[in-house]
């Protein structure tokens, strides 16, 4: 016998597939980096070519932030670590449906 009301199994079930929608990793412009630091840092963690890795790091130069990476939320917190380890500003945002 369920133990919940209809509504309670709705918000669990809709919660638990929340936490396994994508997340961004969102990497910001600083006054600090080099864009040739920025650059190096995205091909060395990410694997992305070069003109990839400043692609991504004009963009973040221009527009003041790019994402750089996705995935599941354990994966984009991984990503964002290892960007702050090398200095970088990044955050997770919820991919939109």
């Amino acid at each position: 016998m369920p133990t919940g009301t209809a509504t309670e199994e709705q918000v669990r079930t809709g919660s638990s597939e929340s936490l396994d929608s994508p997340w961004r990793v969102v990497l910001w412009n600083d006054p600090i980096n080099l864009i040739s630091y920025v650059i190096w840092v995205l091909e060395t963690l990410f694997g992305y070519s070069t003109s990839k890795a400043t692609a991504l790091t004009m963009e973040v130069h221009n527009n003041g932030r790019a994402i750089v990476a996705h995935g599941p939320r354990e994966k984009a917190e991984m990503d964002a670590s290892r960007l702050h380890e090398k200095g970088l500003w990044a955050t997770l945002e919820r991919e939109s449906d």
